[in-house]
């Protein structure tokens, strides 16, 4: 699957010069020269990479990083700052803003390779942070101040860093909310439990497996018809790494 990146520029040159370089390499762009447009793809869409210019109307490309790390859907991607600006006062302020990758307008074929080549790593990560794969399990879900209120919900998928599954039991976004629920068992754990005490000879360290986690969580998104999907706030690395393996397929149920 390709690597979703949107770049803004509002120079239509600039745009279709990096589409038609970046494309081949296996990249899916969105290219806007409008930077009020691309604020509104933050909001409502996932990118892997943002590339930048700093000087366009409306919105500058400071503006557009802080809007980037500012939204649930896209704080992690990596921002790639590709601009005529090259002060150090410049790569500061892009630094301080979240600024993954920094490249001085005019550049080369060969100097966007390099940039993407030193992002592409990055851009993997994040969309395995947000790939989902079907999960079905029953979710308890507390909130309110003092965990007084609780429903009972289904999961419908599962990923790194969230997910979604129904009803919303009353929740609305932004809320925080403590879940209760089975992650899935890794299959070393399962033989082992099926082999009995010492006779397990996996060779890979298994991480816990089965049993009941509390995680917390912020709500990020409602969908119809009546869904909520969830951002994990203290996921542990044992629970991480669990997760990492149900995506990549080494795990069971």
């Amino acid at each position: 699957m390709s690597l979703k990146i949107m770049v803004v520029d509002d120079a239509p040159d600039v745009l279709k010069l990096i589409k038609s370089i970046v494309e081949p390499l296996g990249y899916e762009v969105l290219a806007l020269a409008e930077s009020r447009e691309a604020a509104r793809r933050l909001e409502s869409e996932k990118f892997d990479g943002i590339v930048l210019d700093i000087l366009m109307p409306h919105l500058d490309g400071f503006e557009l990083a802080r809007r980037a790390r500012a939204s649930p859907l896209n704080c992690g991607a990596p921002v790639l700052m590709i601009t005529g600006l090259s002060d150090i006062d410049t790569m500061r302020k892009c630094f301080s803003l979240g600024v993954t990758f920094f490249l001085n307008k005019p550049f080369t074929c060969e100097q966007l390779y390099s940039l993407f080549s030193a992002a592409r790593g990055s851009m993997l990560r994040e969309r395995r942070r947000y790939a989902r794969l079907p999960f079905c399990t029953t979710v308890e879900c507390t909130f309110g101040k003092l965990g007084e209120k609780h429903f009972r919900a289904v999961s419908l998928n599962l990923g790194e860093s969230g997910m979604l599954f129904e009803p919303s039991g009353g929740l609305e976004v932004g809320q925080e909310v403590v879940l209760e629920f089975t992650l899935p068992q890794t299959r070393a754990a399962q033989e082992a439990a099926l082999k009995g005490p010492g006779e397990s000879s996996s060779p890979e360290p298994t991480p816990p497996g089965s049993g009941l986690r509390a995680i917390r969580a912020k709500v990020v998104r409602k969908a119809p018809p009546d869904r909520i999907a969830v951002q994990f706030t203290d996921l542990t690395t044992a629970d991480r790494e669990l997760i990492q393996r149900y995506i990549m397929g080494r795990v069971t149920f």
